[in-house]
């Protein structure tokens, strides 16, 4: 069930309207119902697979809690083997069929790959239950929850496909001191959930169908259509995930949970360090608490600095998926961070004014889509075919003839890119003023968003691309 179709909402709308007398009579009542709630969502996505949820928060819960007591070589024996626990069924449906693969080659044997399906949101949840666990390991987080606390925690149902990763010192406070849903929080939800439907089935799906055909077939396009479905995936990437964080946020803040914001204009970004401090930030920062940081960060020297930060990166693309094509996106992205922090000394001499940035800006933009190329692309050989193809055949002739052809695609990209020339304060004010508007004025807006959604709506809704991971 995806947050973008009609049951789903239908749905929701009931539950709302049930959640908002729930919440007023009870704390307990409203987790036990909110929780019910997501275990049924989980399953109407996952079959019986479902279970892997319940039984890891059970699992997870009770060993945090006992691990909570230990001291000294205990403890962190307790923590290391916490973390391989919640690890064990990610790793087994994630890349056992990749081990299979790598035996195979390495060893000439011919062992059949397994049906295997991956649960939807597994990396989410399990990512979750190992902050809990590290930041009471940690001693950032020195509360205890209930079972019922934590069950809620690790299923909440707005965060369980994709994230945004939500660390316990965000959603435990809100859950015990619950406070009214105001009208502004409301409204700002309902403001994120129509932005996030805009990005999702109005731009991403719509301009998705000209990039797959290119990337289905390069060789049949040319060098300006490659290059064009090169930039048109990094819109349609950006758009899609960042409009599922959209709807997820949305979605919390009308059940009166805040959560952080998990993309700030990532297409702003002068150098590639400032990319990951912009894009997918729930992750990014997970990554950088729990993996760069705990392999030494920048505290042993700037070749350990350098080493931890293209592990990091490898890693983050083998979480993508188990093909070679994510762990070389992973390692180009290592590299790229590598050269900006070996380079830092002399670019911070350059003088900040226009030109400089707008250099810096195009340098950023260029790497980010030729990296995208490998996220997207089956093989190292059709993305370095659309590269080449792009750079060796491009022909200016083709612009006029391409945008009679296809006017709404380009608009859509070339809209959906000058939204980051926007400021993060007058996007603000415009949601601010939506808050404030009159209550006719939201219908319009809303029916407007529908109508756009339906006029867009191609023959089959899409799942959002990070569902997969």
């Amino acid at each position: 069930m995806l947050f973008t179709s009609i049951p789903f909402w239908s749905l929701f709308i009931v539950f709302l309207s049930v959640y908002a007398f729930v919440r007023k009579c009870s704390r307990t009542g409203m987790l036990l119902y909110v929780t019910a709630f997501s275990l049924t969502f989980f399953y109407l996505s996952n079959g019986w697979l479902m279970l892997i949820l319940p039984a890891l928060a059970l699992f997870s819960w009770f060993a945090t809690k006992q691990m909570a007591r230990l001291t000294g070589g205990k403890r962190k024996a307790a923590i290391t083997a916490i973390v391989l626990a919640d690890l064990v069924p990610l790793l087994y449906f994630k890349y056992t069929n990749f081990a299979i693969d790598i035996w195979n080659q390495m060893v000439g044997t011919n062992f059949s790959l397994l049906s295997i399906a991956l649960p939807i949101g597994i990396s989410f949840f399990t990512f979750q239950a190992i902050s809990h666990a590290v930041d009471v390991y940690k001693g950032r987080w020195t509360e205890e929850v209930s079972l019922l606390e934590y069950l809620f925690y690790l299923s909440f149902f707005p965060l369980l496909m994709a994230g945004p990763i939500t660390r316990a010192e965000t959603l435990f406070p809100q859950m015990r001191n619950l406070k009214p849903v105001s009208r502004r929080i409301l409204y700002t939800g309902l403001w994120l959930v129509m932005l996030g439907l805009i990005k999702k089935l109005v731009i991403a799906d719509y301009i998705a169908q000209f990039n797959n055909w290119v990337y289905d077939d390069p060789a049949a396009y040319s060098g300006y259509e490659n290059m064009l479905a090169m930039i048109g995936y990094t819109v349609q990437i950006y758009c899609d995930f960042s409009g599922y964080s959209d709807i997820s946020i949305g979605m919390a803040a009308m059940l009166g949970f805040r959560l952080r914001e998990n993309f700030n204009f990532p297409y702003q970004s002068l150098n590639v360090s400032e990319f990951w401090r912009r894009w997918h930030i729930s992750l990014s920062t997970w990554f950088r608490d729990y993996i760069y940081i705990p392999l030494g960060g920048n505290r042993k020297g700037k070749m350990r600095t350098y080493l931890n930060n293209f592990l990091t990166m490898a890693v983050a693309g083998l979480w993508h998926g188990s093909t070679p094509m994510f762990v070389l996106w992973g390692a180009m992205h290592g590299a790229g961070l590598i050269v900006h922090k070996f380079c830092k000394r002399w670019l911070d001499l350059l003088p900040c004014n226009f030109a400089v940035k707008a250099a810096s800006w195009l340098l950023c933009f260029v790497f980010i889509n030729i990296s995208w190329v490998f996220f997207r692309a089956d093989s190292i050989n059709t993305a370095c075919f659309i590269i080449s193809r792009a750079v060796t055949d491009f022909d200016i002739a083709y612009v006029v003839p391409f945008f009679n052809a296809r006017p709404t695609w380009c608009v859509m990209v070339v809209g959906a890119l000058l939204v980051h020339a926007v400021r993060r304060k007058q996007l603000h004010r415009i949601m601010a003023w939506f808050i404030t508007s009159p209550w006719l004025v939201k219908l319009l807006l809303f029916t407007i968003t529908i109508q756009l959604c339906i006029q867009f709506h191609t023959s089959s809704v899409r799942p959002f691309i990070y569902y997969q991971f």
